[in-house]
């Protein structure tokens, strides 16, 4: 781009980041001086409009960029990606959404410590929900740095590494001058954009093939380099058996993992009725399926405008593939409706990875400050006020946790590492919450060692994997300590967390041994069936 043009995708690029600063200042009126405010932002919210922002903060840069890079570069496989992250809203639907909001109040640790000891679960609960958080937090701050980068012209480390400080800066900022208010109409807005965003490109890769899909995917095949392969599995995961492992981790991480996310999860308790959250469910399915479908139109459209080499060209990972075809379909570099193109699909990127970088901090800093400082501070000297400036400050240190390991893992697919949080919050976060609602034996040390049990394998041999040493494409690729050989943990760690949850259990003194334990698993089990006595 000449540059005026590029100005021009500045200024585009820049009207939007001041409107959701104009957001969170109209939001930030209202004082969130309780953590009913700060966190669920009062309840307030219809099915709709958090069915929505359930969207916004769910498709997230690994969608729309990760997500369609892969596709552009591997095709079939890629396509593997739409199917887990979809798929996993039905055992969101099924087993989660209504039972967790009326449960708990602000955070997944609320839903164990409702029947059970909350000291040592709340601890437990909290480093897990954080540690996800973070992990999730850094693919977007990759996303941000290609997206960025590429926007302004500048593809070194140096111009990624100051605009992954920037997107932090401004999540902080969302959280702490927001609450939940501020960070679910970003969200919303991003939704609504994201989707408009995503029919017009495909309705552009359509028009471009005049409509037939089998020429998209023919020329995808035959521009990708490796003609009828692209379009069938095994381009990634078919090199043998440690490949094939390696998908069934995927699988199971993507599928079992969105209903252990912790920013996911607190989006239950801003409605009103856990009605109300079985219906933002629904609501959110509906255009969370459209937009993958769209993905995959794009991803192959990619391949096919672009060719697989292009794409691979401007970046290793193929996080900058939809940015690109936006600048060949509005009629290429150099034009100025490629420019306005490129601009606005790299303003609704950017958008999507501010509202999603908002929702996950302020679901850490809540678990922080709900969950860590609650257990940790002593009742006499703990008061709401006090909390929400506790989550306030957690904000801006988990921000910074999240810029420094950003720009580690610069070099890598956003989608990817998502697939790593999902892993964590498969092996950590959901075996606690199913084993707390369905469970009647489940007792404290089986919450805290599922937790652990799976928290730990995860983090550990995602430490031990080819993804942080032993390859070029590793983090760190001057180096091999790697003793796993897979790139995602979830086919070991997710079964021991569910196997720790339960040798705990097994192991500790009888349920009639521990006094109220029946009776709070009987409250417990009324409150998540009928609502009665729900926040």
């Amino acid at each position: 781009m000449t540059g005026d043009q590029r100005s021009l995708a500045l200024l585009l690029f820049g009207v939007f980041v001041a409107a959701t600063l104009g957001i969170t200042t109209w939001a930030g009126r209202r004082r969130h001086r309780s953590p009913e405010e700060f966190y669920a932002g009062g309840r307030l919210f219809s099915p709709m409009e958090n069915g929505f922002a359930i969207a916004g903060d769910y498709l997230s840069a690994a969608s729309f960029l990760g997500v369609s890079g892969l596709i552009a570069l591997f095709g079939y496989d890629g396509v593997l990606y739409c199917v887990g992250f979809f798929v996993a809203w039905l055992v969101v639907l099924l087993l989660v959404a209504e039972l967790v909001r009326n449960c708990g109040r602000f955070t997944l640790a609320d839903v164990p410590a409702a029947r059970m000891r909350e000291r040592p679960v709340r601890i437990a609960a909290g480093v897990s929900s954080v540690t996800v958080c973070v992990l999730y937090l850094v693919a977007q701050m990759v996303g941000a740095g290609s997206l960025v980068a590429l926007l302004i012209g500048e593809t070194g480390g140096r111009a990624r590494a100051w605009t992954v400080i920037g997107v932090g800066t401004l999540m902080v900022v969302f959280v702490a001058l927001g609450g939940m208010r501020a960070t679910t109409w970003i969200q919303i807005v991003k939704a609504v954009l994201l989707m408009g965003g995503a029919i017009a490109l495909t309705t552009l890769v359509l028009i471009r093939f005049r409509g037939d899909l089998d020429a998209l995917l023919g020329t995808a095949a035959r521009n990708s380099g490796h003609g009828v392969d692209f379009l069938a599995p095994g381009l990634t995961y078919g090199g043998g058996w440690t490949a094939r492992l390696d998908f069934m981790s995927l699988g199971l991480a993507l599928v079992l993992g969105t209903a252990g996310l912790p920013h996911i999860l607190s989006r239950f308790y801003t409605v009103p009725t856990a009605r109300a959250a079985r219906r933002s469910v629904i609501w959110s399915i509906g255009l969370i399926g459209g937009f993958y479908l769209m993905t995959i139109v794009l991803g192959f459209g990619a391949a096919a405008v672009l060719g697989t080499d292009a794409v691979r060209a401007s970046h290793a990972a193929g996080n900058t593939a939809v940015p690109l075809l936006a600048l060949d379909l509005g009629g290429g570099a150099g034009s100025t409706g490629g420019t306005v193109l490129f601009a606005v699909v790299a303003a609704i990127a950017f958008a999507t990875i501010l509202a999603v970088v908002a929702g996950i901090t302020l679901a850490s800093s809540a678990s922080v400050a709900h969950d860590l400082y609650g257990a940790l501070s002593r009742r006499a000297g703990r008061t709401p006020r006090g909390e929400v400036v506790v989550a306030r400050i957690a904000a801006v240190g988990i921000g910074a946790a999240a810029i420094g390991l950003g720009l580690l893992a610069d070099d890598l697919n956003v989608a990817f590492l998502v697939g790593l949080a999902f892993a964590a919050a498969a092996s950590a976060n959901l075996p606690v919450l199913l084993y707390s609602l369905f469970w009647r034996r489940f007792t404290a040390r089986g919450a805290v060692w599922s937790v652990y049990g799976g928290l730990l394998p995860a983090v550990v041999l995602v430490v031990l994997s080819p993804v942080v040493s032993g390859g070029p494409d590793a983090i760190f690729s001057g180096v091999d300590f790697h003793l796993f050989p897979l790139q995602n943990p979830g086919l070991v760690s997710v079964p021991l967390g569910f196997l720790a949850g339960w040798l705990g259990t097994v192991t500790s003194p009888a349920p009639a041994d521990v006094p109220g334990h029946a009776a709070k698993h009987a409250e417990t089990e009324v409150r998540a069936l009928t609502g009665a006595g729900a926040a």
